[in-house]
């Protein structure tokens, strides 16, 4: 397998010239493991980790590598490497860190369509996949949304679902799809392009991995069911993974994820919620909220049944979530300064004694 076989261009290759890593080995992070990654290299996989200086110059958790970035390597022992520069991104979906304070999870990078799954059976909610729809728009991310399960449900419960995505999702592709029949599965194929990446987003349950195993054409990834208890789906994928498909286009698997907690609305909600966004600019006051003000564009559009009531309520939750994210982090990075400060000091002081 060939660099340009993982979506290794001439963009990267300037980058490497014109950075001064000519002298290293280059390679795609494939899987994270607690801070240990598998990267493939053109001459194959190695187990690698980050020098101590990457480490300790690293702000937060974005500037530590994930599944799909560029990294330049320094091999060691067989099988063994240590990463010393990641390549500057071209995409970067994330999410609100789970139980942290300000914290951000990365899902993917250097992402170029995401397949937004979930199962008509009883996964599906539009709610949350506007949630998912956000979080690709403000990555930059083409978004492709999939409907599994194809085959648990009447054919024109698979139609009422797709008319429900239309009225409130525009311009955004939607391909029904049944793992066990495998029809769809073509549509899928069709639609993924040769050194493009491709990663799955939904909830656990929904087919990602079997998806995964129907493009790969083998057994690879492992599969479960949903709980007859819970109703929800099992974690099965554990990590994140990166595979090449034999047709050339690359693809990540990802964990089930539950919560799709909001970290940066700009770009993300006006990409999503493009009615809305448009109707903004028509209203009276620039900085309008679209809840209370006279001469508001969006408000006077829903009194006239033109967008849809739960889309708004849902626009303004994430519009929230985001702001309040926001300003956790710069609570957060206000206090690590201070306490930096006081670590000078203490340091300065100590040094007089």
């Amino acid at each position: 397998m060939t660099l340009k076989d993982l979506g290794y261009n001439e963009a990267l290759e300037q980058i490497r010239t014109e950075g001064g890593l000519a002298h290293f080995e280059v390679g795609r992070v494939t899987a994270e493991h607690k801070e240990r990654y598998t990267v493939r290299t053109a001459d194959g996989e190695v187990n690698a980790e980050v020098i101590g200086k990457l480490r300790a110059t690293a702000n937060d958790r974005l500037d530590f590598p994930a599944v799909g970035d560029w990294v330049a390597l320094m091999m060691h022992e067989p099988g063994h490497a240590t990463i010393h520069h990641v390549f500057p991104r071209t995409s970067l979906i994330t999410r609100k860190a789970i139980g942290t304070f300000g914290g951000t999870q990365v899902i993917a990078a250097n992402v170029d369509h995401a397949f937004l799954v979930q199962a008509v059976d009883r996964d599906f909610n539009i709610n949350r996949l506007e949630r998912y729809l956000t979080i690709c728009h403000a990555a930059g991310v083409g978004p492709i949304i999939v409907l599994t399960k194809t085959d648990l449900v009447e054919e024109h419960h698979v139609e009422e679902i797709e008319g429900r995505i239309r009225a409130r999702i525009a311009n955004v592709p939607i391909i029904a799809l049944s793992n066990m029949t495998m029809d769809g599965c073509d549509a899928i194929r069709r639609s993924i392009q040769k050194g493009k990446t491709y990663c799955l987003l939904g909830s656990s349950g929904v087919g990602k991995s079997t998806l995964m195993n129907n493009l790969i054409g083998a057994q690879v990834m492992h599969t479960g069911s949903i709980s007859e208890r819970t109703s929800k789906g099992r974690h099965m994928t554990s990590h994140r993974e990166l595979v090449v498909l034999d047709g050339g286009g690359i693809i990540i698997d990802n964990p089930g994820m539950r919560e799709v907690g909001i970290t940066d609305a700009e770009g993300g909600l006006e990409g999503t919620f493009e009615r809305i966004a448009a109707l903004a600019k028509e209203c009276r006051f620039k900085d309008c909220t679209h809840t209370t003000e006279t001469g508001c564009a969006v408000l006077e559009a829903l009194q006239r049944g033109e967008l849809d009531d739960a889309s708004v309520a849902n626009y303004h939750k994430m519009q929230r979530e985001a702001s309040h994210f926001q300003t956790t982090v710069a609570g957060r990075r206000k206090k690590e300064k201070q306490f930096g400060r006081i670590m000078k000091r203490y340091k300065k002081d100590m040094g007089k004694l």
